[in-house]
């Protein structure tokens, strides 16, 4: 027996037996397997997800030696990569021919089906989640069929398969529309919250990528602006010992330290905010999109985000900054407040309106469940709807009345896995029996 943990250590899962398989046709071989053997069966990404949402009860399938780009135009910008390859390869791989992912999330371990089945996202107002970016995607499917599907080919599982939870069966291959290699701008510094606040819209317009970190305790924000720059333009990244000092020391060693100091002496977490809030410090740099867009998090933490309309942001971080005064336990990680676009993708967070995104965390080994719970609500108000991949409550109930195309992905699902080979607890939460 395999004993899997995600990052986090959230969600465990001693599966029964575990799949590796290098092809595509292994892949059939172990979802026919399990389904004959009446079990069902999930795929492994990277195990950065918060929810259980890829616990195998039953079978497992390792995807980490079906990795790698099987077939790239670079002068379409489509790639096709096997879905096994985290997004930092990806982003490698991709710099060599000379291409770019639109748009990124801060993190590069989750693998590409990972990210995409989960709704992952960056931010920029013009900009939608990384599963905007699929132009096509192969599945394996409860029957040991295999089968494509884009905008012109089978478009109703395409419109459910790219934030499909893993509930319409494995993703093989990932076809992205990549773009030419470009090169980002950024500026990193401290504003007043209530300044930033004000003129939020106006950032969000102007820049091609906005975001803001709150330290809870703090009146300071730590502001992003990342725009591009002209083609050609010739990267100035941060020097080495700077890279280092920033990101490695004050990010994650002395960060990871005042977290622990607050872990063991919660009194000292209000205290230790504001001062993480008065240390933060400005920078600027240029560099290939990718490495701009990318963040090493060593750090581990809790994490809970919820997509929300647009204009209901002010009214919800009022409310937030009213409820964090009040907890019982004090937080120690700050808020996150992202932007992105409205989509077509049935159970993308960002269906059919701009969204702005906000996340919440918590230190690991703190107590998270208040905090988690009071947000939760707050945001329900305005039909928040939670990351796939982060920690929430809802059931298909609530869920359906946030998502205007929740009954066509379950009509989709009853089609393509009709038994629920590709079930577990977590689909059988959010989505509801098949049928």
């Amino acid at each position: 027996m395999t004993r899997w943990t995600n990052w986090a250590g959230t969600a465990t899962a001693d599966p029964l037996r575990v799949h590796r398989p290098r092809s595509t046709s292994e892949i059939v071989d172990a979802v026919t397997t399990s389904a004959t053997d009446g079990r069902r069966v999930k795929a492994w990404g990277s195990g950065h997800s918060f929810t259980p949402i890829a616990v195998a009860d039953s079978d497992a399938l390792d995807l980490t030696a079906w990795t790698g780009v099987a077939s790239a135009d670079v002068e379409t910008g489509l790639v096709t990569v096997r879905s096994g390859t985290t997004l930092k390869v990806l982003n490698a791989e991709l710099d060599n021919l000379g291409l770019a992912m639109v748009n990124l999330g801060d993190i590069d371990t989750q693998t590409v089906s990972g990210a995409i089945s989960t709704g992952t996202h960056g931010t920029g107002a013009r900009l939608g989640g990384i599963a905007t970016q699929v132009a096509a995607l192969e599945l394996v499917l409860a029957d040991g069929s295999v089968v494509k599907c884009s905008a012109d080919h089978r478009p109703d599982l395409f419109a459910a398969a790219r934030v499909g939870l893993g509930a319409l069966g494995v993703i093989s291959t990932v076809t992205l529309q990549c773009e030419p290699s470009f090169v980002l701008s950024a500026q990193e510094r401290p504003e007043p919250l209530d300044q930033v606040l004000e003129g939020f819209d106006e950032f969000a317009a102007t820049n091609d990528h906005f975001e803001f970190y709150w330290f809870p305790y703090g009146s300071n924000a730590l502001v992003k602006r990342n725009n591009r720059l002209p083609a050609g333009s010739v990267p100035e990244p941060l020097s080495k010992a700077r890279e280092f000092l920033d990101y490695e020391v004050m990010e994650n060693l002395a960060f990871g330290t005042l977290c622990r100091i607050g872990r063991t002496v919660p009194s000292l977490v209000r205290p230790l905010g504001k001062l993480s809030s008065n240390l933060l410090s400005p920078r600027e740099y240029s560099d290939v999109s990718h490495k701009v867009f990318v963040t090493h998090r060593a750090v581990k933490f809790t994490e809970a985000e919820f997509a929300i309309p647009r204009e209901a942001l002010h009214d919800v971080l009022a409310e937030l900054r009213a409820l964090v005064p009040k907890l019982e336990v004090p937080v120690m990680f700050p808020v996150e407040v992202r932007v992105a676009a409205g989509d077509d993708i049935w159970l993308s967070t960002a269906n059919g309106r701009d969204s702005a995104y906000i996340a919440i965390h918590q230190f690991v080994g703190m107590p998270y469940r208040e905090y988690f719970t009071r947000f939760a609500a707050i945001v329900g108000e305005v039909g928040g709807r939670p990351h796939w991949g982060k920690m929430h409550d809802l059931d298909a109930e609530a869920l359906r009345a946030r998502y205007p195309h929740f009954d066509d992905f379950r009509r989709i699902r009853k089609d393509v896995d009709p038994t629920g080979v590709f079930a577990n607890a977590y689909l059988d939460q959010v989505l509801g029996p098949i049928g």
